[in-house]
């Protein structure tokens, strides 16, 4: 048995630079939908696809808060799956839209929609 040795400089591993770590994309798109509403939201929009002004969009999703609708929407805006546009008027009024980008998603989305549906009960009976 070898005996525990801390790190110093010299016996220290050198990473090998050779070998290229990707991301899982499994890990990339959990992060991408990070959140207990993000998936409801995607799916709203890609349904809908038509705008949708916020206050229509959280009864939609009930029982979303306000607060967390906008922090996931606005994370979305910035990745480019959805598109917000502000009108100049009293009040103000905005509205929501999936982009294409975001509606590359709703084959996956309504795959796992249908699995769902396939097995919830399933799911239920073994909770």
């Amino acid at each position: 048995m070898t005996a525990y040795q801390p790190l110093t400089a010299k016996n220290k591993l050198e990473p090998d630079h050779s070998i290229v770590e990707e991301k899982c994309p499994m890990v990339q798109f959990v992060e991408l939908i990070a959140g207990k509403w993000a998936i409801p939201i995607l799916y709203r929009l890609i349904v809908t696809a038509v705008p949708i002004r916020f206050g229509e969009l959280q009864r939609a999703i009930a029982p979303i808060t306000q607060k967390e609708l906008t922090r996931q929407l606005r994370a979305f805006e910035q990745r480019g799956l959805v598109y917000r546009k502000v009108y100049a008027e009293v009040p103000p009024r905005v509205e929501y839209q999936i982009t294409a980008l975001g509606k590359t998603l709703q084959p996956t989305l309504d795959s796992l929609a249908q699995w769902m549906r396939d097995h919830h009960k399933a799911l239920a009976g073994n909770a």
